[in-house]
């Protein structure tokens, strides 16, 4: 991507006025996307994104400039304005940058970008089909296929220089059902880091099934009434509470300035024993998973939370040099425009000890969440609120009338508390997770757990 002697050139120049530490970022990635909308595939895209990031360091203080302009004069002028930016003074600095190959954990077959183009229709095509086929209810079908694959290289002060690339393929439906002027809406969303042959190992046409099936759902559900209640939460996509209630408070970014609700916990029990929380970069094709994070580093299982203990954080090498801790390999950016900060990867709540049907049997009022939706949350007070996409009241341990409008409320520590019960179905869903660092790919997860009272808000 660029040559190994204009990158030595590069670090020596950003480090010339004073600064401790230098790492260059260079990014090339090519996205390709088709849409599907009104019974027709509606446009294909393509787009191609390169440039590169400098960032100095001088102790705790950081300095960040980007250029797209790839020529060696062009990467000078960006060295230059960060050094200058930093101080001044015209140390020469000599670099010597070590190469070193990474390790590929997530083989790719089809890429996803390349791949022809009547395949890909025909995937999207498929599934879209599927849903508007699916009952006379449903108006309408929008649906996406997108695929993206993103070199990377990060290159630094202390001699590292490593490449590596990360693919991935995903595709996403959405259904709206209408009856007597009544829209309500369905989805479904699927993805891997994986190239087109992903789309071999997952039903297409039941993709576009469900966002029907859940628009209908919805079509026909009464509104929630509001008020505090038992909530069971099922797996995969249900996993976006832990999250962004608890897992945003875990991240350097907010620990290391001491703007999070689990700053100074290390060690200490902040959640039920059935609770173990992981976050996992290594898992082989996971949607979240890299081989590298965007400083280079591997990345790793990181136990965050184990049977209720605090064990670890999520750390960059800023949060490192606020926090005097290891780097975790958690370090991710949504490309060379933006600085890294301390992102999530693959994180989820672990099976626990409770069966599913005992879970749902120990309710005798309260909500099932079937599939969450977005929300929002408070890292520094852990406050959030989630919307419910699809839910069902539960009566006397047996889920009975669908539900819509509701949200879950309520803080990331009292959460953790108040889960009793942890099942054994854990699964993913698959997200995109955005702060300071921009938007980054991230897994969700957890098996169907069980809060024992938790705000619900509806009408």
């Amino acid at each position: 991507m660029i040559k190994q002697a204009w990158l030595e050139e590069l670090i020596g120049v950003a480090l010339s006025t004073g600064g401790d530490f230098a790492e260059v970022y260079g990014e090339h990635t090519r996205n390709h996307s088709i849409q599907f909308v009104d019974g027709k595939i509606d446009r294909i895209g393509d787009n191609v994104l390169s440039g590169v990031g400098i960032r100095v360091f001088k102790d705790q203080r950081t300095v960040y400039a980007s250029t797209s302009d790839l020529s060696r004069e062009g990467l000078l002028a960006c060295a230059r304005s960060a050094a200058d930016a930093m101080g001044e003074g015209n140390a020469q600095i000599s670099i010597c940058l070590t190469p070193v190959r990474v390790p590929e954990l997530h083989p790719i077959r089809i890429n996803p970008v390349d791949g022809e183009i009547t395949a890909k229709t025909a995937i999207l095509k498929e599934a879209c089909f599927a849903a508007m086929n699916y009952n006379e209810r449903i108006a309408q079908v929008q649906g996406t296929l997108a695929g993206v694959d993103h070199e990377i290289l990060v290159a630094n002060s202390e001699g590292l220089f490593k490449q590596d690339r990360h693919v991935r393929s995903r595709i996403v439906v959405n259904a709206v059902a209408s009856e007597n002027g009544e829209n309500q809406s369905g989805s479904c969303s699927p993805g891997r880091g994986m190239g087109l042959e992903f789309f071999e190992t997952i039903d297409i046409s039941e993709v576009g099934r469900h966002a029907a099936r859940q628009a209908l759902v919805n079509l026909r559900a009464d509104y929630c009434k509001a008020g505090q209640m038992t909530v069971a939460i099922e797996n995969g996509f249900g996993g976006v509470i832990f999250h962004e209630a608890c897992g945003h408070s875990l991240e350097a970014t907010q620990v290391g300035v001491g703007m999070s609700e689990m700053c100074g916990k290390l060690g200490q029990k902040i959640a039920n024993e059935k609770i173990t929380a992981i976050d996992d970069g290594t898992i082989p094709n996971a949607w979240g998973s890299v081989n590298i994070d965007d400083e280079g580093n591997p990345t790793q299982r990181n136990v965050l939370i184990e049977k209720g203990i605090l064990k670890n954080y999520m750390i960059d090498r800023l949060g490192s040099r606020r926090m005097g801790m290891p780097m975790t390999g958690n370090s991710r950016r949504q490309g060379y425009t933006y600085e890294p900060t301390s992102r999530m990867t693959n994180t989820f709540i672990d099976n626990g000890p409770d069966k599913n049907e005992d879970i749902i049997a120990s309710i005798e009022y309260g909500l099932y969440a079937k599939e969450m939706g977005g929300g929002s949350v408070n890292p520094l007070t852990g406050a959030f609120n989630f919307s419910v996409r699809e839910g069902y009241m539960v009566r006397n341990g047996k889920i009975c009338e669908p539900v819509r409008g509701a949200s879950l409320i309520g803080t990331g520590s009292r959460i953790l508390r108040d889960i009793d019960m942890v099942g054994q179905n854990l699964a993913t869903g698959q997200g995109v997770c955005g702060s300071s660092s921009g938007s980054v790919p991230t897994d969700v997860g957890q098996p169907l757990i069980r809060v024992a009272k938790i705000t619900v808000g509806g009408r």
